[in-house]
């Protein structure tokens, strides 16, 4: 008997997928496990496996095509078998497969599903009776087309931080397009065929909202570009289009916009391959460090590659130009009677920061509990710890690991608020709060009670890493049932923090100082260390806070029961 196969739920905010490939099409026979399709989600590309054996009778859409969650993906049956009752149940996702399959479906009225803004022009032509027809495009199923992707679960637009291919180039499957600036970190974007780059559909530095058009690959004088292009504009007025030919950009625009100076330096065209510079590693870092623009050397390496010695003979050139644009150093005793200020625009993370965090602090209702934490055990048991462990073990990661065992005992503050329900999670994934240039991102140390100590202070190294360089994964900031901001490395005694969505919680610790107290008969000198819980009080009551952090006390101010 034939199976319906709808379109799983792959991860936690995934809505829709989109098929990124078939690795069987209709008629073929199909083994319990075999790889069926990839699916490429909000947050990865994942393989869907079949879980029973028989023959492919129907696919809910080609590759490229958007499903959402729970449509009709595959029918997998006996050959032969009649199914066209199964295509009318899964709703009007039949389409070419349906047709190959050899099996005649009908779209049920107001069973056509939702597409992304922007997807459908309708055009309306004259027939020779006067009576008008419609016929539309529905570019989100062309292959040539290339949408926005959701590279993050928060994600609304991107910002193009460079094309690393320009109109005209060829490109091959896996081919770096362009590097995306997303609300939490920039991540390169991958051409899934071969073909040749026909369309751009913003220039660095512009906005592109998730699953509006970004690009057009396919061959030469086959596609219809600008047909495409209307369409993706709902048949108003047209979006940026780089000219073939020349690269140029053209676009109309209803006021006159002030020209901008276009022009670069011979050695920044030399140095730049795809819209990359070409320079070692290293050679990035040290000109970060130094404030050193890259663009401008020539690189002494192979291909003119920057490398390290460029950087460390590296003098600004003095010119009359570059005279006139010096401002006063900052050193500079300040003039009297003189005003002035700086606009820096908010880049993606920083607009997301204000954007949810504000949402946080005026929608739940906090509370706050401090606690002090003696850390006179803690300080010797990390010593000891250090000697024999292959990675170095910081107070954070006790911190991190005391945490995630009381919260194991504490499922009410593992939890969510949802609005009619509050969902307490059986799995702790901690979220550690990393200061980048750009703001803050929340790195997620998954099962962290189920980790040893090593194992957290290494992830968490290596999240720390990533975050700082905009490197890491959706999966890699993503999920968090607990967050914890630190700030002791700062000398910060105690403040508070903002919950961090969707978590009920948010731990704020301070630095570990030395405090008098009174021991005996006579005073001695401990080490106390401040924690301050921010808690939600629609899903955390404040006995439930209050019974968390004594547990967190115990294990932080005893680590030994930490490792039984």
């Amino acid at each position: 008997m034939a199976e319906v196969i709808l379109m799983p739920r792959l991860s936690d905010t995934m809505t829709e997928g989109v098929i990124a490939a078939w690795h069987k099409k209709v008629g073929d026979s199909v083994k319990k496990g075999d790889l069926l399709a990839e699916v490429e989600t909000d947050k990865a590309t994942m393989e869907l496996e079949s879980y029973k054996d028989g023959t492919l009778l129907h696919i809910g859409t080609d590759k490229g095509g958007k499903l959402q969650v729970n449509d009709l993906l595959a029918i997998v049956g006996n050959k032969g078998e009649d199914i066209s009752g199964l295509i009318k149940g899964g709703g009007a996702k039949s389409g070419a497969a349906g047709q190959e399959s050899g099996v005649k479906t009908e779209k049920p009225e107001g069973s056509q599903k939702k597409e992304a803004p922007g997807a459908k022009q309708e055009t309306k032509t004259q027939t020779a009776d006067s009576k008008p027809q419609t016929t539309s495009i529905d570019i989100s199923k062309m292959e040539e087309v290339v949408l926005m992707p959701r590279l993050s679960d928060t994600m609304t637009e991107g910002v193009i931080a460079g094309w690393n291919k320009k109109v005209g180039d060829t490109v091959k499957k896996g081919d770096v397009l362009a590097e995306i600036e997303t609300d939490k970190a920039t991540m390169e974007l991958e051409s899934y065929k071969n073909g040749k780059l026909l369309y751009q559909g913003a220039k660095k530095g512009e906005k592109i909202a998730v699953n509006d058009l970004l690009a057009i690959i396919g061959e030469e004088g086959k596609v219809d570009v600008d047909k495409i292009v209307a369409a993706a504009k709902g048949g108003g007025e047209k979006p940026a289009v780089v000219s073939q030919e020349s690269g140029a950009t053209t676009q109309k625009t209803e006021a006159a916009q002030p020209a901008k100076n276009t022009q670069q330096s011979v050695t920044e065209e030399q140095n730049a391959t795809n819209g990359r510079v070409k320079a070692s590693p290293l050679a990035k870092k040290l000109a970060a460090e130094k404030g050193i623009d890259i663009n401008k050397l020539s690189g002494s390496g192979d291909g003119g590659r920057i490398v390290k010695a460029d950087i460390d003979s590296y003098k600004p050139s003095a010119s009359p130009a570059a005279d006139d644009k010096k401002t006063v150093p900052s050193f500079a005793p300040v003039v009297s009677g003189q005003e002035g200020y700086t606009d820096i625009p908010n880049s993606q993370i920083r607009s997301i920061i204000a954007k949810r965090l504000g949402e946080s602090k005026f929608s739940a209702p906090h509370f706050y509990l401090t606690m002090e934490i003696n850390m006179d055990n803690a300080i010797p048991a990390r010593t000891q710890l250090n000697e024999i462990s292959p990675v170095k073990i910081s107070f954070n990661d006790l911190v991190v690991k005391a945490a995630a065992l009381a919260l194991r005992q504490h499922p009410a503050v593992n939890a969510s608020w949802l609005g009619d329900k509050i969902r307490r999670y059986q799995h702790v994934h901690i979220g550690i709060a990393v200061a980048i240039e750009d703001g803050l991102i929340v790195p997620v140390v998954r099962f962290a009670d189920q980790k040893s100590l090593p194992q957290i202070a290494a992830e968490s190294k290596e999240l720390s890493g990533k975050a700082r360089n905009k490197k890491l994964q959706p999966n890699e900031f993503s999920g968090n049932t607990f967050t914890i901001s630190n700030l002791g490395m700062m000398d910060i005694d105690e403040f508070t923090a903002i919950i961090n969505p969707p978590d009920s919680c948010i731990m704020a610790v301070g630095r570990i100082k030395e405090v008098v107290v009174k021991k005996g008969d006579g005073f001695a000198v401990s080490n106390v260390m401040k924690i301050t819980l921010s808690c939600d009080h629609r899903s955390v009551d404040g006995a439930t806070g209050a019974a968390f952090l004594q547990t967190f006390k115990k294990f932080l101010e005893n680590p030994i029961t930490m490792l039984l």
